[in-house]
């Protein structure tokens, strides 16, 4: 079980905390975490894409000219794909990209990306970020101070203040723990997690 320091806004150490090796010890498997990113990027799809067919193409009810004699091809409605204006043949229609994904893969792949970060030394517990209100200096002077960049950051619930706070650094998210995702956890280099939400990370993802 490994035993990581919490520090407060002051990045001075207050405690210790405890982490799972069932959450935070397991080996990464770079194909399982490839497979689920490919499945969020899916589901994330919009998929409103949409051409309309030869059917749907306004016109078409009046044949262009006669069939002989004119010296042109033959042509029965305007709407044909072959025509300018005409219908598209195998164009996108509104489609759900998504795909389902077992739970226990999720789970996995999210306990291996945690791991990763622990294994890398890109994890911070903070107790608290001893924000007073919505400002943008003091939680940007609080990541110089810890040396991070791009994050995210986890919470034990939605903070508003910390939320706004963070809104406008560059390359920093924040999310509730029930938010938490591979893709973010691969995206960001650091992860700063609030001592709070660790033992709700780690019941939701025991094996």
């Amino acid at each position: 079980m490994a035993t990581l320091a919490v520090f407060d806004a002051q990045r001075e150490k207050v405690g210790e905390c405890a982490l799972s090796d069932q959450i935070f010890g397991v080996a990464p498997q770079e194909g399982l975490l490839h497979e689920v990113v490919l499945w969020q990027l899916a589901k994330k799809r919009a998929g409103t894409a949409c051409t309309k067919r030869r059917s749907e193409v306004r016109g078409g009810g009046k044949k262009p000219w006669r069939q002989k004699g004119t010296g042109h091809a033959r042509a029965g409605s305007n709407t044909s794909p072959l025509w300018r204006r005409g219908g598209s043949v195998f164009g996108p229609k509104p489609r759900d990209f998504g795909y389902s994904q077992p739970k226990k893969v999720r789970r996995l792949a999210l306990r291996m990306a945690l791991s990763a970060k622990l294994q890398a030394g890109h994890l911070v517990i903070i107790r608290d970020f001893g924000l007073e209100g919505v400002k943008t200096k003091p939680m940007a002077e609080l990541l110089r101070r810890f040396g991070v960049q791009k994050t995210v950051i986890v919470t034990d619930s939605e903070d508003r203040v910390l939320d706004l706070s963070s809104r406008n650094i560059p390359h920093v998210k924040v999310l509730p723990h029930h938010g938490l995702n591979v893709f973010d956890l691969l995206k960001y280099q650091h992860l700063i997690v609030k001592e709070s939400a660790v033992g709700a990370i780690e019941a939701r993802l025991q094996p």
